[in-house]
């Protein structure tokens, strides 16, 4: 990691969620610095400390769980300024996703009275934090989900970027509703390939029940596909929540490996997925002491772990060549080893899509149109 990073104010943020987000287990390592220690650096926080705190916490998906730490330590120290400043923080994002999980109950809702089968993703991985957009999947007819959210919610449809055909999604603004509503349907992956995963992902979906209302989200072995083709493969970092979300899942007992590397493996992301879940392992380890317990063939599968990771620019990011070109060629390579030729036609557009962002944001300081 190059120094500008580590001594900006961004980076030391990051340092300090991370340290709030995953402290050391009893007996994994040595504690430093202690609860106390850290309890009495909190307390002596600056507001623009603070407030560069609040702005990354937001961006990386963990304001709730960051700040409730943070609420606890300042609380011990009796700092009631502080206490006061992260009290106003975390009612601020509580009504932010109290007023979106209505909405996308009610989005739910009206899908399910036409039949068209739907499905959160992405979105409540991170409960009790929520994402900047509200993510949902359907296998309805485009022409037929448009028409529902125009009717029923006077959606409006947001400008599609060239990226956002390819991967057959959709983008609504809402009245009342800050959050985009980004719906994906029939494909999944950063340029639609992945079909046959998206085909069978209803299936697996399990009902939970979040603040009065039933919502259908995806099983953990998709959860983390899904994760792998954003992090591994499209947008090359990663969210502190990411890490966070992950190791939760991973350290609950929840993933069946056996069946992860199964349906990985034919989306041709295996090695993807192996690589993401050492990194999280390695990043959590770096801070708790202890990695995840994963199995030896997870590991053997990797292609490279947590010491590639170098943070900018507010997240965690992963070196693009080569190693994240290598996993690219992997799945390109295995897309078209299976005869699956529309696929493989969409993902070799990829490097173009990524040139042409690329040149579009150094040009006019944004990609948007193509990414």
């Amino acid at each position: 990691m190059n120094r500008a990073a580590e001594q900006s104010p961004s980076h030391r943020s990051m340092v300090l969620l991370s340290r709030l987000l995953m402290p050391p287990r009893i007996g994994a390592g040595p504690v430093s610095p202690s609860g106390e220690e850290l309890g009495h650096q909190l307390a002596q926080m600056a507001r623009e400390e603070f407030d560069e705190l609040v702005s990354l916490s937001g961006s990386n998906h963990v304001i709730i769980r960051g700040l409730e730490v943070f609420l606890h330590h300042v609380r011990a120290e009796q700092n009631a300024t502080r206490a006061e400043w992260a009290a106003d923080a975390l009612a601020a994002e509580r009504a932010r996703i109290a007023n979106a999980i209505v909405f996308l109950g009610e989005i739910c809702d009206a899908f399910a009275e036409h039949d068209f089968p739907v499905a959160v993703i992405k979105s409540l991985d991170h409960w009790p934090d929520l994402g900047s957009d509200l993510d949902l999947y359907t296998t309805a007819h485009p022409a037929q989900a448009i028409q529902l959210m125009r009717a029923r919610f006077k959606a409006t449809l947001a400008p599609r970027s060239w990226g956002d055909r390819l991967a057959c999604k959709w983008n609504f603004i809402l009245p009342g509703l800050p959050e985009a509503v980004e719906i994906h349907m029939g494909r999944l992956g950063q340029t639609g390939e992945q079909v046959e995963i998206a085909s069978s992902l209803l299936e697996r979906t399990r009902v939970i029940m979040l603040c009065g209302h039933p919502f259908r989200i995806t099983s953990a072995s998709d959860r983390l596909a899904i994760s792998t083709l954003q992090r591994m493969y499209r947008h090359f970092y990663f969210r502190l929540c990411d890490i966070v979300d992950s190791a939760w899942l991973a350290d609950s007992g929840g993933i069946d490996y056996e069946n992860l590397r199964a349906l990985t493996q034919k989306a041709d992301i295996w090695e993807g997925t192996a690589t993401y879940l050492v990194i999280v392992s390695d990043y959590v380890k770096s801070y708790r002491g202890a990695g995840l317990d994963l199995p030896r063939f997870v590991r053997e599968a990797a292609r490279f772990g947590g010491e590639r990771i170098y943070f900018a620019r507010d997240f965690l990011r992963v070196p693009i060549l080569p190693q994240s070109a290598g996993l690219y060629t992997s799945q390109l390579a295995g897309v078209l080893g299976k005869g699956e030729f529309s696929s493989g036609a969409r993902l070799s557009l990829l490097p173009w899509l990524a040139t042409a962002a690329a040149v579009g944001q150094k040009l006019t300081g944004s990609d948007k149109g193509i990414w």
